[in-house]
């Protein structure tokens, strides 16, 4: 059964073109999933965060068929999607909720999958501390997200032109390193690499980003529109065969969920949970 809120995403008619637009997306979650085997045990629970239109839930529950997976997003019109590759012998559930406040029990699920999602949350350490709260003792951590890199060709085109844009302050690997830290994240690995995706035409790239729901990042999107044939005769083109080339900085983690008692960073200081079962227990005289 499928537990679906109110939504400000990307409304119904962007989620039936996602699909046919999101090949950068795509290729990062398959290589996302290839990290799974990295895993510690065997995962029960699986949440799938920004799971758009489920394309990494399904195979996600092709990988392990035992664990429950469960796809989470703003948008109900992505909701609706990965709904439709459930099936009986593999569901899928679908939740609406935010990065930032998880919908989900603490301590409820052993992987935790965000595929080019989590640049979306403003304030990392507080999503990065969501995630481990939900994350049981030992849990795995997977994510990609952009880095500071991406869209650069983009940028300068613009800049050539004057345009009033403001781009998006995407953290680097470091930074994205040590908030996943200060949130109590053990063993933290993380890489980079760059992807360049190249377009026949200006539009054509305009209008993916814009299916993709990219283009939101971009403070004066529509000026960015406007500028169309200028915008072309301004690229500095880096290949020989009149494409157009745009630069994507792709920044994978992967962490675990700390043991019993690691103290994690807050603003109070640092703080040490432990379960009330656990100290039941030390106190039991032999």
């Amino acid at each position: 059964m499928s537990n679906m809120r109110n939504s400000r995403g990307p409304s119904e008619p962007i989620a039936d073109r996602y699909d046919d637009h999101a090949a950068l997306e795509t290729e990062v979650g398959s290589r996302l999933l290839e990290r799974t085997t990295f895993k510690r045990k065997a995962p029960e629970y699986i949440l799938d965060l920004g799971c758009g239109t489920g394309t990494a839930s399904a195979s996600l529950k092709q990988q392990f068929r035992k664990a429950r997976v469960i796809g989470m997003d703003r948008s109900l019109g992505m909701l609706t999607k990965l709904l439709r590759r459930s099936g009986m012998l593999k569901p899928l559930r679908a939740v609406c909720g935010d990065l930032a406040a998880l919908p989900f029990a603490t301590r409820s699920t052993d992987m935790l999958f965000s595929n080019l999602a989590v640049y979306w949350c403003p304030d990392p350490v507080t999503m990065f501390s969501e995630f481990r709260r939900v994350l049981r003792p030992d849990g795995m951590l997977l994510f990609s997200t952009l880095g500071p890199s991406t869209l650069r060709e983009l940028r300068a085109a613009c800049s050539r032109l004057d345009a009033s844009v403001e781009w998006p302050q995407f953290p680097d690997l470091m930074e994205v390193g040590d908030a996943l830290m200060s949130a109590g994240f053990r063993e933290p690995v993380m890489d980079m690499e760059m992807i360049v995706l190249n377009y026949p035409d200006i539009d054509s790239m305009l209008t993916e980003l814009q299916v993709t729901g990219n283009s939101r990042l971009i403070q004066g999107w529509d000026d960015v529109r406007r500028a169309g044939g200028k915008l072309q005769d301004a690229w500095e083109p880096i290949t020989s065969d009149d494409t157009f080339s745009l630069s994507f900085e792709i920044v994978y983690g992967v962490a675990f969920g700390p043991q019993d008692g690691q103290p994690v960073k807050t603003r109070d200081g640092d703080v040490a949970t432990f379960p009330v079962e656990s100290l039941r227990r030390r106190r039991k005289v032999p």
